[in-house]
C-alpha cells in the first residue's frame, strides 16, 4: 500500500482543529483512571465468581494468570471483558470458576499491582466485550491552553462527537502488530493471532474513517450508508428508513435529526469475507480503500472473519473538565470498544506511551 495511506490510517485527521497545546499524559499511573461499566449486576448464584479488581501499572493478562493461580484453574477459565491499559489505574471485572476460595477470601487476594475489591457469585464466565462502556478520568500535565479555548474545544466534542478511530494501542508500539502480518494466518502463534488480526481489520477501518472525515461525511448519513444505533449493535441500511413512499420525507428528516443528536451514526467496515453491506458511493469508497490493504484484507478473510460494521462516530458522554494550575483533569464516558486516546488527541498533543 502507499506509505501515505498507512500513515493516514495510523495518524488520521482530526475534526475539531489542531491540538490546543502539548501536554504530558501518564506521568504516573494515577494520571489515567479507567473504570469498567458492565451494564449488569452479578446474578448472585452460580458456578462462577465475578471479581472487581483494582490494578495499577499491571497488564490485564498477567492479572488473569495470577487470579487463575489463586483459584487453581487454567488461565483460559478466567474471563474478562477486554484489555485495559497497563500504565493506568484500572477498575476491571474478571470472572473465575467457583472454587474452594470463598467470596470473603477473594476480597483478600492481592498481588503485585492488583487487588480484588469485590467478589460476587455469578452464573457464567465473563465473555469478551460484555460491558456497556468505560468511564475515564485523565490528568494532563503541563497544559498551557487558555480557559476559553479549552471550554470551546470540550463543548465542540460533546456536541458533535469524534471519529471513532482505533487508537495506537491496537497497532502496537511503532505499528508492531501490523509488521507481523503474514501471508497465511495459520503461521500466527496463538499468543499473537488476536492482536494481529485485530490490527489488520482496524487499519482498514481507520483508513475508511479518515476518507469520510476528509470528504466531510463522517457525521452525516446518505443513501448507501449502514446506520448504527448509538450504544447498541443494531445496524440498518439508510435506504430502508428513507424509502420512496409517502413517509419518505418525514422519515429522512427524523433520521437526520437523530443523527444530529448523536442517536444514530454512519458506520464503516470491519473487513472480512464477502462484500461490505453498504451501497452506492459509500460501498465504492470502502472497496477502494480496502484495495489499498491487500495483505490485511486477505489475512482476515483467510482467517474466516466475516464483514461487520463499526460506528464511524463516537459520542463522548458526561464530558467535564477542571483545572489546577497547569494540570487539567478531563472525565468522560465511552461506549465499549472505543479509545480514550481518540478523545484526547482532539485536545492535546502528547508523546504518551500506549502500553
Amino acid at each position: 500500500m502507499p506509505d501515505s495511506t498507512l500513515s493516514t490510517a495510523l495518524n488520521p485527521p482530526r475534526v475539531h482543529g489542531g491540538p490546543l497545546c502539548r501536554g504530558i499524559l501518564r506521568a504516573e499511573p494515577e494520571d489515567f483512571v479507567v473504570e469498567e461499566d458492565l451494564g449488569f449486576s452479578a446474578s448472585g448464584s452460580g458456578q462462577h465468581v465475578l471479581l472487581k479488581v483494582r490494578k495499577r501499572d499491571a497488564n490485564t493478562q498477567w492479572v488473569a494468570r495470577e487470579l487463575a493461580r489463586a483459584c487453581g484453574c487454567r488461565q483460559n477459565d478466567v474471563g474478562y471483558a477486554g484489555l485495559k491499559d497497563r500504565r493506568a489505574i484500572a477498575i476491571q471485572w474478571f470472572s473465575v470458576p467457583k472454587s474452594a476460595v470463598t467470596l470473603d477470601a477473594w476480597v483478600n487476594v492481592a498481588g503485585e499491582g492488583f487487588q480484588v475489591i469485590e467478589a460476587h457469585a455469578h452464573s457464567r464466565k465473563l465473555p469478551r466485550g460484555a460491558l456497556a462502556g468505560n468511564r475515564f478520568c485523565v490528568r494532563i500535565r503541563g497544559m498551557e491552553a487558555g480557559e476559553d479555548s479549552l471550554t470551546a474545544r470540550v463543548n465542540s466534542i460533546a456536541r458533535r462527537g469524534i471519529p471513532n478511530y482505533f487508537g495506537p494501542q491496537r497497532f502496537g508500539r511503532g505499528g508492531a502488530n501490523l509488521a507481523r502480518i503474514p501471508d497465511d494466518p495459520r503461521s500466527l502463534r496463538p499468543s499473537e493471532r488476536g492482536f494481529v488480526l485485530s490490527a489488520a481489520r482496524s487499519v482498514v477501518f481507520n483508513a475508511v474513517a479518515a476518507e469520510r472525515v476528509l470528504d466531510g461525511t463522517w457525521e452525516t448519513l446518505e443513501a448507501g450508508d449502514i446506520a448504527n444505533l448509538d450504544g447498541r449493535g443494531s445496524v440498518f441500511p439508510v435506504e430502508a428508513a428513507v424509502a420512496a413512499d409517502a413517509g419518505a420525507t418525514h422519515a429522512h428528516a427524523d433520521l437526520t435529526a437523530r443523527c444530529a443528536r448523536l442517536d444514530v451514526h454512519p458506520t464503516g467496515p470491519l473487513w472480512g469475507r464477502g462484500a461490505p453491506a453498504s451501497g452506492g458511493r459509500i460501498n465504492a469508497l470502502e472497496r477502494d480503500v480496502a484495495a489499498r490493504f491487500p495483505r490485511e484484507c486477505s489475512l482476515v478473510e483467510r482467517a474466516g472473519m466475516d464483514q461487520e460494521r463499526r460506528a464511524l462516530r463516537l459520542a463522548v458522554r458526561d464530558l467535564e473538565w477542571s483545572r489546577d494550575g497547569d494540570v487539567v483533569s478531563i472525565s468522560f464516558r465511552l461506549g465499549r470498544g472505543s479509545f480514550a486516546t481518540t478523545v484526547l488527541r482532539e485536545i492535546v498533543d502528547s508523546d504518551a506511551g500506549i502500553d
